[in-house]
């Protein structure tokens, strides 16, 4: 590792944890917050705009979710590695999180113990995984092996999610057209595919999809 401290980029929607999980950071020699966002977008932006060596994310945010800035950095970021810092205990959101790109996935609950040295951990290109992470994977491969494989769960494009979770936190199509920088005819046809795609009628179908398989909070 070098002498000058990781920099880190910290995205959390509740700026009570930010503030917590900073003192936590910033009491280290080695490591140092050098931006903060409150959603998955404005993560998405300062990575870019700070060129962080790590980026500290949550899972469940407005605008795009942890999972879905993950890949979006995996993407245009890629010499940022990725952490994911979460309350979900859920083999889903662990194995959605190593398949966005992390590198790493720590339980808030246990933050003040293992945050640091994940964030070590990560640097040194050593994954970071919690004690019942390491049996889900486990399982997880002799579940595959048994099976031959399974598809995605969901069957969605990462652009038709995004557009989704936007859709049903209640953004107009002009606004999620903004938003993603594409034209709002664009976007209602990823609407109707999304409607016909996972049979639902209207929005309020969609944003009790999008709750029930976790891309926004209920």
């Amino acid at each position: 590792m070098s002498d000058s401290p990781t920099r880190i980029l910290l995205a959390d929607d509740h700026a009570l944890v930010r503030r917590g999980v900073r003192l936590i950071l910033d009491a280290e020699n080695d490591l140092t917050v050098v931006a903060e966002a409150d959603d998955g977008a404005e993560a998405v932006a300062r990575a870019r705009e700070h060129r962080p060596d790590l980026a500290v994310l949550d899972i469940a945010m407005p605008r795009l979710t942890g999972l879905q800035a993950a890949r979006e950095l995996s993407r245009t970021c890629p010499q940022t590695r990725i952490l994911f810092l979460t309350m979900y205990d859920n083999e889903q959101y662990f194995f959605e999180a190593l398949g966005a790109g992390a590198s790493g996935y720590v339980l808030k609950s246990v933050a003040d113990r293992d945050l640091v040295e994940a964030c070590r951990a990560t640097m040194r290109g050593e994954p970071f995984l919690y004690p019942g992470a390491v049996e889900a994977l486990i399982r997880d491969h002799l579940d595959r092996a048994r099976e031959g494989g399974a598809g995605s769960s969901r069957g969605l494009t990462d652009r038709e999610e995004e557009i989704l979770k936007l859709v049903a936190e209640g953004h107009t199509s002009q606004q999620i057209a903004d938003l993603l920088v594409i034209s709002p005819k664009t976007v209602e046809r990823h609407r109707a595919n999304l409607l016909q795609k996972l049979g639902l009628r209207d929005r309020l179908e969609m944003t009790r999809y999008a709750i029930r398989v976790g891309l926004i909070e209920p």
